[in-house]
């Protein structure tokens, strides 16, 4: 149960008694649930919450399960996004294609809440990634993503909301150049409107913050692009 409590899962389903029955089933296992109703209900949701699981119905109003499985798998943000596909298509065609889509697993409904969670379970378990999944690192700096700890060897650092929402995103998408306009939806969110150049604020700040613990130079400007994390920078 304490493991469920850790884990976001985004329902993507337009029939409102079958997503009511998975909410229900799944908010009393003891995960976070998050709802959307279309695609681009969901795109919203993926990128103010990234969940750790997708259970996406095939069948929707603006663009199909499977279309959507396919996009999730080409965004580098959402490629590793575990995703349940629910169905009443049937035939081992359907299956194959689904699959075949990027998906993870296949449900075809009706279906029962028990099997329903026990599925969720092994793809969780299947697809987490080895190690310890509660820290991310870079050097001697650490995240505890549950107790939102920010530690440099054993020292504590202390940071506003806002730089370890940016300092968690930089911390799980090292080595990559990221534009002011891609932070703001990582970290504020996409449906909050903040000017670009907030960014360079609070990252401004977040360095700050890391100066005293000999880690600002993670924290890489990339000139007429954005930024990038680099655990690997002199500092």
């Amino acid at each position: 149960m304490s493991k469920a409590m850790n884990k976001k899962i985004l329902v993507v389903e337009d029939d409102d008694a079958i997503r009511d029955m998975i909410l229900f089933s799944m908010r009393r296992a003891g995960y976070i649930v998050l709802e959307a109703t279309s695609c681009q209900h969901a795109r919203v949701q993926i990128v103010d919450h990234l969940p750790d699981l997708i259970l996406l119905d095939w069948m929707l109003p603006d663009t199909s399960g499977v279309e959507f499985a396919r996009a999730l798998a080409r965004d580098e943000m959402t490629r590793n996004i575990p995703i349940v596909m629910l169905t009443a298509r049937a035939t081992e065609d359907d299956k194959v294609r689904g699959l075949d889509s990027g998906i993870d697993d296949y449900m075809t409904k009706p279906f029962s809440a028990r099997e329903l969670l026990a599925r969720l379970r092994a793809v969780l378990r299947r697809t987490a990634p080895e190690g310890n999944t509660e820290e991310v690192r870079a050097g001697d700096l650490s995240l505890n993503l549950a107790s939102h700890r920010v530690m440099v060897g054993n020292q504590p650092v202390d940071l506003g909301p806002t730089e370890y929402r940016m300092l968690k995103f930089f911390l799980t998408h090292q080595d990559r150049v990221y534009s002011r306009s891609q932070l703001l939806d990582h970290v504020w969110g996409g449906g909050v409107y903040v000017e670009e150049r907030t960014v360079d604020v609070h990252v401004l700040r977040l360095r700050k913050a890391l100066t005293p613990f000999g880690c600002a130079g993670f924290i890489q400007t990339v000139r007429g692009a954005g930024y990038r994390f680099s655990g690997e920078a002199a500092h």
